[in-house]
């Protein structure tokens, strides 16, 4: 009997009438109940390393994990885990890096990557493709990050200035996972206004990260950078749907702005901008074209025969699954092969890395009155909802916007103290504004405390409001 058999086909139909029962089609298609096993574990595993509430919860236990090591009898051995070199060493070529740059300088450009992917899918086909739509938010976020400067400028005018961009920026890793946590208490459309802020943010944190936290550039290298990434143009122009030329050209732009000075996790984010959103699959089509090549499989097989020995019918089936994986974007294929590897190996170990707070022996006292720790913690704990909430009032006052349906001021106060989660990118920009050790310890510190404060904060608040607007419904209700 063929595998299209069409008695074989209607007998089990009825198990896999609606393809969303991704469980009815593995029985359907699969013989081995092993083999529907480890396809279900891998849908269960799917559906834990896609939930950001886990990974936020992921990168949280390691930067937990990291203070209580740091402020163990372990600290010394890591410490110089974390400073030795690795690489290798051949005659008068250095290619041995401390495993704490290979973090920060390598590991992060992959989680850049994804930022830059999930900016250009909603430039393409999210909230950023429709300015007006997407305004208010972006706008928002400009104030989110103009106060918090500010603030922080305003506690440090002089020698430590240079990290007025430690409070700016907001983890949305960590800021969605916290309001995840909340359930139907944020409206949708409010997780979307704060998604596009967060955006925005993440934008706005990338320039000021290239514009102000480089090395003095090395001309010969930036040349070289631009020349790589004329290269990425040419192999989006050329419509070159493989990731692996890519891939190449962008371990190329890495290395090349790494020695220019420039922060070479940036070369992330370009390589995500020239990675096609197109398929070079006419999907019109396909549809009928799978219907000539079904009834081509259904002719080369041979139910008598082992699938080994049926050439015509497996080299049939691999024309179809090369077609098939060509359905799915380059864009689309980068973003699954690298977010579980981001959100579940690298942001953790960056946590981990950039968490080593230690306070044994510390002047607590000295730290708490230091005016970095002072001016990241109130810039991101008040600076944040500040600029984010006067804006949007502005904007909304003027006749410039409105708020987005389902949306109240509630919940863009919510979105403003939120707005103060910052971890990954605050980290990243203590370390390269200060040469002081005591300085980043200063500021991770604030960025701790900021982070911690702004979650619960913005939990509280909203749970508070929830709990007030139950009283006067439950008090319109009650009979005069």
């Amino acid at each position: 009997m063929s595998i299209l058999d069409k008695q074989h086909y209607e007998e089990d139909i009825p198990e896999v009438a609606d393809p969303s029962d991704m469980a009815g089609m593995r029985r359907f298609i699969f013989d081995e109940p092993a083999v529907i096993r480890r396809l279900e574990q891998r849908s269960a595993f799917e559906g834990v390393t896609s939930n950001g509430t886990v990974a936020a919860a992921v990168m949280v236990f390691a930067a937990i994990l990291a203070v209580i090591v740091a402020n163990s009898p372990f600290y010394d051995v890591v410490e110089h885990a974390f400073t030795a070199p690795l690489g290798i060493i051949l005659g008068p070529l250095n290619l041995s890096l401390p495993f704490e740059v290979i973090v920060n300088d390598g590991l992060m450009a992959v989680f850049f990557l994804l930022v830059g992917i999930e900016l250009k899918y909603e430039m393409t086909v999210g909230q950023l493709r429709r300015p007006r739509q997407a305004a208010l938010p972006m706008l928002a976020a400009v104030g989110g990050v103009a106060v918090p400067a500010i603030i922080f400028l305003a506690f440090n005018p002089g020698a430590t200035s240079s990290g007025w961009a430690i409070p700016i920026a907001t983890d949305i890793a960590f800021a969605l996972g916290v309001m995840s946590l909340l359930g139907d208490r944020i409206a949708p459309e409010t997780k979307v206004f704060f998604q596009t802020l967060a955006i925005a943010d993440d934008i706005l944190a990338i320039v000021v990260l290239a514009l102000f936290y480089g090395q003095t550039p090395n001309v010969s290298w930036c040349a070289a950078s631009v020349g790589v990434i004329l290269v990425l143009a040419m192999l989006n122009g050329a419509h070159v749907y493989s990731l692996k030329p890519y891939s190449v050209v962008g371990l190329a732009l890495w290395f090349c702005m790494f020695m220019s000075g420039i922060h070479a996790t940036l070369a992330g984010v370009i390589v995500a901008f020239f990675l096609p959103a197109q398929t070079d699959i006419r999907l019109s089509a396909l549809h009928d074209w799978l219907d000539v090549w079904a009834e081509e499989l259904d002719d080369t097989y041979d139910d008598e025969a082992h699938v080994l020995g049926q050439h015509d019918f497996t080299d049939d089936a691999k024309v179809v699954e090369r077609v098939m994986h060509h359905v799915t974007p380059p864009l689309h294929r980068a973003e699954q092969d690298v977010s579980v590897l981001v959100n579940f190996v690298i942001l953790p170990l960056f946590a981990f890395v950039n968490a080593q707070v230690r306070l044994v022996g510390v002047d607590l006292g000295a730290i708490v009155g230091n005016s970095v720790t002072q001016g990241a913690f109130l810039g991101a704990v008040l600076g944040k909802p500040i600029g984010i909430i006067l804006v949007t009032l502005l904007l909304v006052r003027i006749g410039f916007a409105r708020l987005p349906r389902n949306v109240d001021w509630m919940q863009i106060i919510a979105v403003g103290i939120m707005g103060g989660l910052g971890f990954t990118m605050s980290i990243l920009i203590a370390g390269l504004a200060f040469p002081d050790p005591a300085l980043v310890m200063s500021a991770k510190c604030a960025i701790l405390a900021g982070s911690v404060t702004s979650a619960l904060a913005g939990i509280a608040f909203v749970r508070v409001v929830d709990v007030l607007r139950g009283s006067r419904k439950q008090g319109k209700r009650r009979p005069s």
